[in-house]
This record gives structure tokens, sequence and C-alpha cells, in this order.
């Protein structure tokens, strides 16, 4: 018996319905069965940054212990006696963090590339002569600040003029990298580069300083501006 166009059409709907009643408690359950999707982890400490961001919150530290220099120059000034574990301890962060860690990361991975692309050249021939400036400075605070105390009158101009030599050089050096050198290191590598060197930057500091190790160091400059009276950022506010 044939059938009628319409009976057809009728029946077709008919089955689209059935189904589609039959499948979608199936696409409800298979929906229900999935897992949650996690969560984005979010990154641990210091991962995920880039290496411009990387050296210039290095020099926030940095900035950070001259300030704590600053305040035993001022102590000096006034002759006044202070702990010399203090300004050793600002010292020996300086070498391990500043000197051995950071600028040694300057040396090897920027100031090469730089001077391959001829650009900047003179301006990382004069950031690398003070870094040696600055490490023989440095050499002499850890060994006149030790003291606390002075025998000789020589010794507390000695430690005193380093600490002013070593203000003033590094405040305008680190300024000059942070808006010069720094923001031209994009244009003599490459993006996949830039990015390896941030990972590569983040590896090198957990294997100096242990996991976080950036955030360590700052904790441990926080304890000398405490023993100092220099934590409280609101001192600094103008009344």
């Amino acid at each position: 018996m044939a059938i009628s166009s319409s009976t057809r059409r009728d029946f077709l709907r008919g089955t689209t319905a059935v189904c589609g009643g039959l499948a979608a408690p199936g696409i409800v359950f298979a929906t229900q069965q999935q897992p949650a999707a996690k969560e984005t982890e979010k990154p641990k400490g210091d991962e995920g940054i880039s290496p411009a961001e990387d050296l210039m919150r290095e020099h926030g530290v940095l900035n950070r212990i001259l300030l704590i220099y600053d305040e035993h120059l001022r102590l000096l000034s006034a002759k006044r006696p202070f702990d010399g574990s203090v300004l050793a301890s600002a010292a020996d962060l300086v070498r391990h963090f500043v000197e051995e860690y950071h600028e040694k990361l300057e040396e090897e991975f920027l100031f090469p590339r730089f001077r391959k692309a001829g650009k900047l050249v003179k301006l990382v021939d004069t950031l690398l002569a003070q870094h040696k400036a600055g490490r023989e400075l440095t050499a002499q605070i850890r060994e006149l600040g030790a003291l606390g105390t002075f025998k000789y009158v020589s010794d507390r101009d000695k430690l005193a003029d380093a600490l002013h030599a070593f203000l003033r050089m590094y405040r305008p050096h680190e300024a000059r990298e942070d808006t010069v050198l720094f923001p031209a290191f994009r244009s003599v590598v490459s993006g996949h580069e830039y990015d390896a060197l941030g990972e590569d930057f983040e590896k090198k500091e957990d294997e100096l300083f242990g996991e976080d190790g950036f955030f360590k160091v700052v904790d441990q400059v926080a304890q000398l501006e405490k023993k100092l009276g220099l934590y409280e950022l609101s001192q600094f506010t103008p009344k």
C-alpha cells in the first residue's frame, strides 16, 4: 500500500522526537559523568615573569639595601655606634644576590647579546666597569662595616667614603638599566629566546637560593630593616 507524503512526514517527525527523547538523557548523563574541570593553578612564587621584570624587581631589593646603606652613612656622620653585623649582612646580600647572581645574569645573558647586535655597546661597557668597581666597594664595606666601632678615625672615614661611592654609583646605574637597557633587550632577541631566558633566570635563582628564592631574600632584607627601624613604610611619608 502506498504511503502518502504527509504520512511519511508525520512518521519521520515522530521517530525524530522519540530518538531525541532517548538521546537527550544520554547526553546529560555523559555530561554529568565528566569530571569537573580543575581550576588553573596559580603560578607559585616568581614563575611566569619576563626577564626584564625579573631583573627590575631585583633592583627593588638593591634599592632597599641602599636604604640600609643610607642609614649607616647617617650614623657614621653623626658618630653614633651601630651593630656591625647588620651592615655586614647587608653587604653579604649585595655580594651573593646582586653581584654573584643578578649582575652575572646581565654579564652572561644581556651584555653579550647587545654587543653582538651592535647596540648600546658604550652603555654596556660602562655598566660592566661599574660592576667591577662595585665589587671592590662591597669588599671594603663588608670588611670595615663588620667592626661597628672604630679604633681609628681613618677606618670610619674609609667606610663612609665606600658607602657614599656605592650609593652614588648604583642609583644612576640601576636607573639607566631600568629605563634604557632592559626595555631595549627585546629588540636584540627573538620572542622565543626572550621567554626562554625568563625560565632560565628562574631556574638559576632556585638553584642558588632555593624555591621562591627571591621572596626569601626579600624577607632577609626586611629583617635587617626592622633591626634598624626602617621597615615601616609610613615613616617616610612627609608630615
